[in-house]
């Protein structure tokens, strides 16, 4: 029979990337991590890990394992807090994962309802870039991620997890307060060929949605400053420097000084921002994505 603890073990090393750290936040040394994952390899009869001077890299039996260890673990945690509860000692923990503009703009209100309503349970927030945290989520090392999904961008499996619309984010083009079509009414795609763009990195789901709204013009963008920070993508447009897609939740009143927001004409693209929780999730869980949701209401 398969070691739950050794499963623990060999998820760590996987979310951790390499031995070394996954030892350093089980409080183990390297060497006996080591030796917990060489009996798991012996046990099942196949090599997991490929041990690297720079980390170790699953093997293909290796991500299969994981994915079974990461329920198993998450269902330990729900049998641990069960017991506690029926121990009449409720469970005082939620662990939120979040990216950042959610972070900015959704969380503190909701965060600062859920503590008035529960003072006792202890919050922790993890800033993760999408699509990273669902084997968080499975494993049970957080109970609730938020999430996105930009126009072109996949939605990784959530196999054993409940992901349900949480706001539809409208993307809207923003553009320094003189530039020449800041009084124009329709904003096409062709009118922005000659105009230097700012977004993320060629791997960032911004950037992935602007190139498939851009795919079908003919028109090749011409990205000039690559960054995957809302706040300095503004900064950038207010200093005239080039154009970009940003999510309508930043445009508050004091975002949009020096700035102008368009639509651009025929498209409204937009980031879904998600929940993910486990199928059968506590009730401090429930309780986060109601008061989410009143924030999200109240935009």
């Amino acid at each position: 029979m398969l070691s739950a603890e050794r499963l623990r073990v060999l998820v760590e090393v996987a979310h951790a990337g390499s031995i070394a750290t996954a030892a350093r936040r089980m409080g183990f040394t390297p060497s006996a991590l080591s030796q917990q994952l060489s009996r798991l390899e012996r046990e099942v009869g196949c090599t997991l890990l490929e041990r690297r001077p720079t980390g170790a890299s699953l093997t293909e039996a290796g991500r299969l394992l994981v994915g079974h260890g990461e329920s198993v673990a998450g269902e330990l945690r729900a049998a641990e807090q069960a017991l506690a509860a029926l121990r009449e000692q409720p469970v005082a923990q939620l662990g939120i994962g979040t990216f950042a503009t959610a972070g900015q703009v959704l969380l503190p209100p909701a965060l600062r309802a859920f503590r008035a309503a529960h003072p006792r349970t202890r919050l922790s927030l993890l800033d993760l870039e999408p699509p990273d945290g669902y084997g968080l989520v499975v494993s049970g090392e957080l109970d609730l991620l938020i999430t996105h999904r930009y126009p072109g961008v996949r939605l990784p499996p959530a196999r054993g997890l409940t992901r349900r619309p949480l706001l539809s984010d409208r993307l809207r083009l923003v553009l320094p307060a003189d530039h020449r079509l800041a009084t124009a009414r329709r904003v096409r795609f062709p009118d922005l060929a000659e105009d230097d763009w700012i977004s993320g990195d060629p791997e960032a789901p911004s950037r992935i949605c602007l190139d498939s709204l851009i795919e079908e013009t003919g028109i090749e963008p011409r990205v000039a400053y690559e960054t995957r920070d809302y706040a300095a993508i503004l900064a950038l447009v207010r200093a005239g420097l080039g154009v970009s897609f940003v999510p309508g939740s930043l445009l508050g009143t004091d975002a949009r000084d020096g700035i102008v927001v368009r639509d651009l004409a025929g498209r409204r693209p937009v980031r879904e921002i998600l929940t993910v929780h486990r199928e059968r999730p506590p009730v401090q869980v429930t309780t986060m994505v109601t008061m989410l949701r009143e924030v999200v209401a109240g935009l």
